[in-house]
């Protein structure tokens, strides 16, 4: 139909480039655990290069937002696919001459997660200059669908690569950064408005940012909670790998039971923009805030694979849809100059907790065992539900369409 972002020309390149790239990715992030485990038979090792991996969004967040709304937004985003392509063939270099060493994932894992800091802030900043305003709910979904497709098909895979050979699911994802950077060159929009060169102290430009979350309650609120959530996520991810692993589990079924958790989403993606129009979004916060927390209850009791599997399917689902209700509030709310900056104060403090996950994850079922932390989690996602029903600007959270752009 006219105006359908399927007639898009350069949202469908930037689309199907990323649908590429982020399918190599999730092979990958499979294939970084299992390796090490295999190399060192170590949880903690294994979460230590999760670690490393989300390490940048601490280090980077603030100053790459504020870059992000001073250099240019598809060079930015060229740079860090081509840096991803080479940083992911030096793995699979060190691999066929056998001589990968954790240390070298390390630093791999540190670099990769650097650079896609920069992409993701630049891609969510050039988004409105890519579609038209009233389709970036609907934009937003097209990319959790493609970031959850991603994942139920690159779990599955990246255990079946990773048992054909240590190096494919590596040399396979540096290969998607190379498709995505080729996607990118003929995109022709502009992606972002004519800038008026203000040099200022990147601290001022990054406070300027954080005055700008703070000003926004209802955000702020729900940007904690979703720290929180990826704090658990990212803990519970390994805690099922390892568990899987003691029940049996070989690689393959390993990434068919990771994706049951992208098959979840990906019905949630696709629902998410008919979900968004129907439904107060106070009702979505709360329904993603109570379903998480029976999930985690759940992974608990769960007593094998099949269950494991069943949950992680079901409770999924409203993810996607939360957050794309967060997403349509940001850019309702935030001048463009201001994206770069806003979008990484989010992040910052939403994915900060990721790299600490994976260190909870790792150490916690090392020590105590898989079945002891999924009851820690539950016990948090229990007492995140209980805090987001009492909170007052969750409970009367406004319609997105009444707002307007901050200026």
């Amino acid at each position: 139909m006219p105006g359908s972002l399927w007639r898009n020309r350069d949202f469908m390149l930037l689309w199907s480039g990323q649908v590429i790239s982020t399918l190599g990715t999730r092979i990958s992030s499979l294939a970084y655990p299992l390796l090490v485990l295999t190399l060192t038979g170590s949880p903690a090792q294994a979460g230590l290069v999760g670690f490393a991996q989300a390490l940048p969004y601490i280090v980077w967040f603030l100053p790459a937002g504020a870059l992000v709304d001073r250099w240019p937004r598809k060079r930015i985003m060229l740079t860090a696919d081509l840096g991803r392509a080479i940083a992911l063939g030096t793995v699979a270099a060190a691999l066929l001459l056998d001589r990968i060493t954790v240390a070298h994932l390390l630093v791999v894992a540190f670099v990769e997660g650097t650079l896609y800091v920069f992409f993701l802030l630049a891609e969510g900043a050039a988004l409105p200059h890519v579609v038209p305003r009233a389709q970036l709910p609907t934009a937003v979904a097209q990319n959790q669908a493609r970031d959850q497709g991603a994942d139920l098909a690159g779990q599955p895979l990246g255990g079946f690569l990773f048992g054909l050979g240590h190096v494919v699911p590596f040399l396979v994802d540096a290969v998607s950064y190379l498709v995505a950077f080729v996607a990118m060159l003929p995109v022709r929009s502009s992606l972002e408005e004519p800038r008026q060169v203000e040099r200022r102290h990147l601290v001022a430009e990054i406070g300027e940012g954080v005055r700008w979350l703070w000003g926004q309650h209802l955000i702020r609120t729900l940007v904690a909670f979703v720290a929180v959530g990826n704090l658990i996520y990212n803990a519970l991810i390994l805690i099922i790998i390892v568990r899987a692993r003691n029940l049996g589990a070989s690689p393959a079924a390993i990434g068919l039971l990771l994706a049951m958790f992208g098959v979840g989403a990906l019905v949630g993606a696709l629902a998410a923009p008919v979900i968004q129009r129907r439904i107060r979004p106070n009702a979505v916060m709360l329904a993603w805030l109570w379903i998480t927390a029976v999930q985690l209850t759940l992974f608990a009791m769960a007593p094998n694979l099949v269950a494991l599997g069943a949950v992680a399917l079901v409770g999924t689902a409203i993810g996607p849809v939360f957050n794309v209700v967060l997403a349509a509030y940001r850019y309702a709310l935030t001048p463009d100059r201001l994206q770069g900056r806003a979008t990484s104060v989010i992040r910052l403090i939403a994915w900060g907790t990721i790299p600490i996950g994976a260190l909870v994850g790792g150490f916690s079922v090392e020590r105590f065992g898989a079945v002891p932390t999924f009851v820690g989690l539950a016990a948090v996602g229990v007492a995140m539900a209980l805090a987001g029903t009492t909170t007052t600007h969750v409970r009367r959270a406004p319609r997105v369409e009444t707002l307007e752009r901050v200026s």
